[in-house]
């Protein structure tokens, strides 16, 4: 499956952030400390930049990790702190993207090491190589989208860089050149010479950036324009990303001249010369890409700016009966054709359309319905049954939520209930939720009037017509209910008691935590004494995207194992991780698939294209 930033390419022109390092700048900070370090000592200073990018229209925020390699921290007494630095930088970025709620791309930044390559200089280009794979490695595990390579004057450090980046990820690449004012790099090479080499790497993007101001930055990009349309095969996307003019010194400050307004037009001029990507470099602020977000949208169709445009509403898909008491479509489906699903965390903030695009996304792929957890990891998001009736009125896809009974009442819980009915959401997956201790918020009280055995009972009997004391609800409820069960844990006779008595108080289906290898399921069912079990099973899968990813989730996420032999995939796999990633989920699922009735799959980071791509191995199964 196409990556996303390169699917929305195809649609129209992304706009990217502006500056970092001289907002910090204007924040009070000196261009002479280590700028990058600041993701640690003040995360909400950079937060507050990338929050102001968003809200101004940038489609894609690059990570504060410009001068985060090793031989720069160095400079600052900071080598040390490289993984800290680095990957706090890309959560603060992914951070303000998940608050946002928009579909932003969130890049790794990587920028010169600050020393010359041989044969000028010291520095080797396998010691440059391996600094940037340093570098990179900690910002995949990171989770950033994609990388951006900029502000190169020298195309032999460029290219070590790209090498490094193909070493370990297959992620897209974004490759910006610097350029003096007369149209060459520091090192003499012209946009010509430049497209040719870049074109031979396989890089995603190439264009300019920094360097000089618009006028000058966009005559480089013409040239390459022009380059570019004679390259054969698949090309490049192009990127322009200038400065705000010359920087002056007024006083003892440092002025950019370039207004907004300025920029705007340079937009419309860069659009107009073919740019695909535009945004801003020294100088630029939320400002300048507000002015530029006005321009590009005033030239160009509301749904072909950064994304992919929606299909039309499938109005009786949409009305997913608000009264019904009917079984839902889920229900109906369950043991009669095996089922996928897909598990989407509400955002942090107010806004929902990441959530809903993926879940338009995945519907057109043949998702039968969107798992919604409700605040995993007792982190405060958007309320899950929000988000459920946003996405059954907007896409048209059942959904089911994650119910929980940490935060409510017993009355509370059949209040909430009542109106999930009401609102049409009536796929419950009754789960007890993690503790507050594991979250944010570890002096939050924890509620836990009942667990999920309790939760099942209570939902049953709405559905008998009744609520937990014995008061008539006015009809019978229509719930299908879910539980949970977890064949990794150690005790499994305790696990086998605990499904046992949520069968018996009125689960419907059975969903897993997630599954590294059959013989974790075959365990289980031994441990039950049967060979399947007396309700339908959505086997849980979760694809891993590098062997960091599976060490994380094996050594820091409760109830997530993966296996030794999974692990080991991963570690082989190297540059491959996320392809070894699909491939292991897909082998498995098509294990698992004569053992279950469904599938349901949780993508890390956002990455809801990869669990389109693990569930076309079931095509020839629709």
């Amino acid at each position: 499956m196409v990556h996303p930033l390169l699917e929305r390419l195809q649609h129209g022109v992304i706009l990217a952030d502006g500056a970092m390092g001289t907002m910090l700048y204007e924040a009070g900070r000196s261009l002479d400390e280590c700028l990058e370090a600041l993701n640690v000592s003040q995360p909400a200073l950079v937060a507050g930049i990338h929050r102001a990018y968003i809200a101004a229209g940038s489609d894609l925020i690059e990570a504060n990790t410009f001068g985060a390699n090793r031989f720069r921290l160095e400079a600052h007494g900071q080598a040390d702190n490289l993984q800290q630095i680095n990957s706090r930088g890309v959560r603060i970025a992914r951070e303000e993207r998940e608050i946002s709620g928009r579909n932003v791309i969130v890049s790794g930044s990587l920028g010169p090491t600050g020393r010359t390559l041989e044969p000028f200089g010291t520095l080797t280009r396998t010691a440059a190589q391996q600094a940037y794979r340093e570098q990179i490695e900690v910002l995949l595990e990171a989770g950033v989208d994609m990388l951006t390579i900029e502000t190169m004057g020298n195309i032999d450090e460029m290219e070590a860089a790209i090498a490094a980046a193909r070493s370990c990820s297959d992620l897209p690449i974004m490759a910006l050149m610097t350029f003096a004012e007369d149209g060459r790099t520091l090192t003499g090479s012209n946009p010509e010479q430049i497209v040719e080499r870049l074109s031979s790497l396989g890089v995603d993007i190439l264009g300019a950036n920094c360097s000089v101001g618009p006028q000058r930055l966009l005559q480089v990009v013409e040239r390459m324009r022009r380059r570019l349309d004679e390259v054969e095969g698949d090309r490049p996307y192009l990127a322009c990303m200038p400065n705000a003019g010359w920087p002056q010194i007024v006083g003892s400050r440092v002025i950019y001249r370039s207004t907004p307004e300025y920029f705007a037009q340079f937009a419309e001029s860069a659009m107009t010369g073919g740019a695909d990507v535009i945004g801003g470099c020294c100088g630029t602020t939320p400002d300048h890409i507000s002015a530029m977000s006005q321009m590009i949208r005033q030239h160009s169709p509301a749904d072909t700016v950064g994304v992919s445009p929606a299909p039309p509403l499938d109005r009786q898909a949409a009305a997913i009966s608000f009264t019904s008491t009917e079984p839902t479509e889920l229900r109906k489906k369950l043991g009669n054709r095996f089922l996928k699903c897909v598990e989407i965390d509400p955002p942090k903030g107010l806004n929902p359309e990441k959530a809903i695009a993926g879940a338009r996304m995945l519907k057109e792929e043949g998702v039968h319905a969107i798992n919604v957890a409700e605040s995993p990891m007792a982190r405060v998001r958007m309320s899950a049954l929000t988000l459920c009736m946003l996405m059954q009125q907007q896409v048209g896809i059942e959904t089911i939520i994650h119910f929980t009974t940490r935060d409510r009442s017993l009355m509370g819980l059949q209040s909430e209930l009542l109106g999930a009915h009401a609102a049409g959401v009536r796929n419950i997956l009754a789960l007890t939720g993690d503790p507050p201790s594991l979250g944010e918020y570890a002096g939050s009280s924890a509620v836990y009037d009942v667990d999920s055995i309790g939760l099942i009972r209570i939902i049953n009997q709405l559905n008998s017509g009744t609520d937990s004391a014995g008061n008539s609800i006015g009809r019978e409820a229509g719930f299908t209910i879910a539980c949970a069960v977890d064949p990794t844990k150690p005790d499994l006779e305790e696990e086998v008691r605990r499904l046992r008595e949520k069968i018996a108080g009125g689960a419907n289906f059975v969903m897993t935590q997630p599954i590294f290898e059959v013989s974790n399921w075959k365990k289980f069912l031994e441990a039950y004494g049967e060979e399947k079990l007396p309700i339908p099973v959505m086997i849980g899968i979760l694809p891993l995207h590098s062997s960091k990813h599976a060490e994380f989730l094996h050594n820091e996420v409760p109830g997530i194992n993966p296996s030794e032999e999974a692990r080991e995939r991963m570690r082989l796999a190297g540059p491959e991780g996320r392809r070894e990633g699909v491939k292991l989920a897909q082998e498995l699922l098509g294990e698992l698939y004569e053992h279950a009735q469904g599938v349901y799959l949780m993508p890390s980071f956002g990455r809801y294209e990869v669990s389109a791509e693990v569930l076309e191995v079931l095509k020839d199964e629709d």
